[in-house]
């Protein structure tokens, strides 16, 4: 049986992953599933750079506003709905085009990783909270070198959840990135977007300050009064952990922009770091359209 077709739109933060999707979507009969572990929080949409209804242009986008930014969404949780979605894109006959920069989302449904259920432990979380980012890092790498050595080491959500799995199973379970796995039931096209470091970084500075004239710190003022702890905003990390900080008057407003930009700038290394890992990626500077559209409509073929 011939195995079903996915476009995968990858890149790092600010690189026009969204805009390329929606053209392709268009070109291709196409819906898209957003791979973007901050765009699934309902109300953090300038936050999270939330593709617009009108930049959508009609076309059918998912697992964007999944849950309240106050519950933590796991990729295990990511894996299933996406699954879900796609296999109702395919039964209708269209191509789901997967786009977005979070790296372990994307090759969770590339190479069909059954993650884990581990639930929370709560009385080991409280305990984690108190040690510094370097303990957490520490503590991993003593539990599960593996684990520790694919990981964001600088986020102590992340570092808190994978000894916790640890903690649970004795060890995070092995993923694997290279090469396909028997049970995939798809065949995978990755598109990656190639981008210069220069040209980024002020792609991601200019980003941020439209962000901020659009009301990004309004819309975190929003979030904290209904609800959404300091702390919380801290876990979910990049810009919000400079505005959770200014809003409380601990930082001035310069000083929250150019933390801001320079932490989106870090996010855009590790996830250009991640993405390099994968051989399978086929990388194209975003003025090669016309490459990028003979490549896909040769493997839709």
């Amino acid at each position: 049986m011939e195995k079903k077709k996915i476009i995968v739109v990858l890149g790092p933060t600010a690189s026009g992953k969204s805009d390329l999707a929606v053209e392709l979507a268009k070109e291709f009969n196409g819906e898209i599933i957003s791979a973007d572990s901050r765009q699934v929080y309902k109300g953090l949409d300038i936050g999270s750079g939330k593709i617009t209804k009108k930049e959508m242009k009609n076309i059918p986008h998912y697992l964007l506003d999944v849950v309240s930014p106050k519950s933590i969404f796991t990729v295990s949780e990511f894996k299933k709905k996406s699954d879900k979605v796609i296999k109702d894109i395919l039964k209708r006959g269209k191509i789901p085009v997967i786009a977005g920069g979070t790296g372990f989302y994307i090759q969770s449904v590339v190479d069909n990783i059954v993650l884990p259920e581990v639930k929370p432990n709560l009385k080991l979380r409280k305990e984690l909270e108190k040690k510094s980012v370097e303990e957490l890092a520490n503590i991993l790498k003593k539990m599960d070198k593996n684990r520790a050595g694919e990981i964001d080491l600088k986020n102590p959500r992340r570092l808190i959840r994978a000894i916790e799995i640890a903690t649970e199973l004795g060890k995070v379970p092995k993923i694997k990135i290279h090469g396909s796995l028997a049970s995939v039931d798809w065949e995978v096209l990755q598109i990656g977007i190639k981008t210069d470091d220069q040209v980024l970084k002020e792609r991601i500075a200019k980003r941020f300050e439209k962000r901020v004239k659009a009301g990004i710190i309004k819309e975190a003022e929003i979030l904290h009064k209904n609800g959404l702890s300091w702390k919380r905003m801290n876990e979910i990390g990049l810009a919000h952990k400079y505005i959770a900080l200014y809003l409380q008057n601990k930082m001035t407003k310069s000083e929250m922009i150019e933390n801001s930009i320079r932490e989106e700038w870090q996010y855009a290394k590790r996830q250009k770091t991640w993405f390099k890992k994968d051989k399978r990626i086929e990388w194209f500077v975003l003025e090669d359209k016309n490459k990028i559209f003979e490549k896909v409509k040769n493997f839709l073929k």
